[in-house]
């Protein structure tokens, strides 16, 4: 029985690493186009940063300065991310995709502010 417990952490410990190594790895930078309040579309970039599954990083586009990402998570091919914007009233922008070789699908929901909700395809910049 006492040799049974180190072997059956040792299992446990490579389950964990192999389920880390199945998740997909975004680092770097992405960049994608997006719809804007007006109906006209703009250039978007976001720099992953990735340690196993959590995800951070930031995003970029015309506003100026980057603004961090929060709340992030990969998930084997599955991407989760939160951007919380305190500009004009503020507002939380809720993202959720799914990640295919140098591809990034991704679906936003927006709380607050005028920016409408909608999806993009993201490119990983090379």
């Amino acid at each position: 029985m006492k040799r049974s417990i180190p072997a059956l952490g040792a299992i446990l410990i490579a389950l964990v690493w192999t389920g880390a190594a199945w998740a997909s790895d975004v680092n770097g930078k992405w960049t994608g186009q997006m719809a804007g309040p007006d109906g006209n579309g703009f250039e978007i970039s976001f720099t992953f940063k990735q340690d196993g599954v959590k995800l951070t990083g930031t995003v970029q586009g015309p506003q100026g300065d980057p603004i961090e990402i929060v709340d992030g998570k990969v998930d084997g091919d599955k991407i989760s991310f939160v951007v919380k914007i305190d500009a004009n009233g503020g507002m939380t922008i809720t993202h959720a995709g799914t990640i295919s070789g140098d591809e990034i699908k991704l679906n936003s929901k927006v709380e607050g502010g005028d920016f409408p909700a909608g999806s993009m395809t993201l490119k990983k910049v090379k």
